[in-house]
């Protein structure tokens, strides 16, 4: 990423994306340099007290998984720094007052994390090096493009998957120690120092941290995995694996699952159609994102929508709601209000209703930016693996046609691939699913 001269300190690695002690590339690169070095390794995670509409439900989550890395690293003789503040000017200062040798980081293709690093690397007089510790395949090697769909990145992505999908050695007890004495404060004492908007609760069905998501990539292979291609689209037959927040996190890689599912016992449909997602969805996304400054408004959206969007600008909508009755389920339709309740109640919709719900807003609302806006800022609000590449191209694929194609015309959508509610009641019990939501939310009360 840049070039610099090492200085007499320890390695640095600095740890955003991809927040775990083991399964870490980025993480194995800095030890493997530092012993090369003959220097000591410390990781730094800069808590920023504002991060894109993140909420306690995200900083909790996020925080009460911190304290389980920091003991794992501890026992590898790897101290966790808590830093506080923007990473731009309290990465430099870090670095400056430990001597910092080398600075590693992991890779994330969002605008300001890009902006972040960056401007650190100005700063810096070090060597800063950059390892794609989230992607199997790492993003810039995948594709040196922008890429139109899935059906164009799939075959650059599977003729190098050879070369990338190995197994991860162990992280190893850091031969030469430091002498740092920062700690991570405890989660609890963290939390109540918290100035973020606290009226979205956290959740309790899913566990932070690597521990639990290693033990529900598991059950998930060996419970869900030779039913996912038949129960995936249906809300209610809980088929999904439920490891999105996990991987948005880095608590969980996705090389881990990937390996783990092809050593498993199912059928190889079964097999392809979850890696599918895994592997070719996720990095399509960080492609989008890396290439697309514009990934999460209508000017990133491709030419043709775009054109067709602005044709139906005008065109008359029986129902336009405000961002007040999103969030708060108050629209006509039973089903996207489920939807959003259980968004809003659990930090996560079922990915076959996370499009109907988008689409609806583009429905709904008085254009199409101002639906962009919308879902984004739900989406962000309250999904536990918000603010994410694939949350951002879930939405401008439902509304903007991203890495899709265009379909017949009708009123409001132009081209943009339509989603009905008849639709989904062909696809599943829609009444069973609404009955559900609603029926947890009244206990809940």
């Amino acid at each position: 990423m840049s070039k610099g001269e090492t200085a007499s300190g320890p390695v640095v690695y600095w740890m955003s994306r991809d927040q775990r002690a083991q399964d870490n590339w980025a993480l194995l690169y800095a030890q493997e340099s530092a012993i090369e070095l003959k220097k000591p390794l410390e990781v730094v995670f800069c808590l920023v007290p504002s991060f894109l509409g993140a909420t306690i439900r995200q900083y909790g989550f996020m925080i009460r998984a911190l304290q389980e890395t920091e003991e794992t690293l501890k026992r590898h003789q790897i101290p966790l720094v808590l830093l506080e503040g923007n990473p731009e000017n309290e990465i430099p200062k870090y670095l400056d007052r430990s001597k910092s040798a080398i600075l590693v980081t992991d890779f994330d293709p969002l605008r300001v994390k890009m902006k972040w690093k960056k401007r650190v690397a100005a700063k810096v007089k070090v060597p800063v090096c950059e390892v794609d510790a989230h992607n199997i395949v790492p993003c810039w090697q995948a594709s040196l493009k922008q890429e139109y769909a899935a059906r164009t990145i799939r075959p650059k992505i599977q003729r190098q998957l050879p070369d990338f999908l190995e197994a991860y050695p162990r992280i190893k007890k850091h031969p030469i120690g430091t002498k740092s004495k920062d700690k991570l404060i405890y989660s609890d004492k963290i939390m109540r120092k918290l100035t973020v908007q606290m009226g979205v609760q956290e959740v309790d069905w899913i566990s932070p941290g690597s521990a639990a998501a290693l033990r529900r990539m598991k059950k998930f292979i060996a419970e869900g995995l030779a039913d996912y291609e038949e129960k995936r689209n249906d809300p209610n037959a809980s088929g999904q694996s439920d490891l999105s927040p996990y991987l948005h996190f880095g608590h969980l890689s996705a090389q881990r699952v990937a390996l783990a599912v092809k050593a498993a016992e199912a059928s190889r449909s079964a097999k392809e159609a979850f890696l599918e997602e895994l592997i070719v969805r996720r990095e399509l996304s960080d492609n989008y994102c890396y290439y697309n400054p514009n990934y999460e408004s209508f000017a990133g959206f491709p030419e043709w929508s775009r054109k067709t969007l602005n044709k139906h600008r005008r065109d008359s909508r029986e129902y336009v709601y405000s961002q007040r009755a999103f969030e708060h389920g108050e629209t006509h339709d039973e089903l996207w209000n489920a939807a959003q309740i259980q968004m809003v109640r659990k930090g996560k919709m079922h990915g076959y209703l996370r499009m109907y719900w988008a689409k609806k807003i583009l429905e709904w609302s008085g254009t199409p930016e101002e639906a962009v806006r919308n879902a984004i800022y739900l989406n962000d609000r309250y999904e536990l693996d918000g603010r994410d590449p694939n949350g951002y191209v879930g939405v401008v694929w439902s509304i903007g046609g991203v890495h899709d194609r265009p379909w017949g015309e009708r009123e409001v959508f132009g081209s943009v691939r339509y989603m009905s509610r008849k639709g989904c009641d062909k696809k599943f019990d829609t009444l069973k699913f609404i009955r559900s939501v609603l029926g947890e939310a009244e206990d809940r009360k």
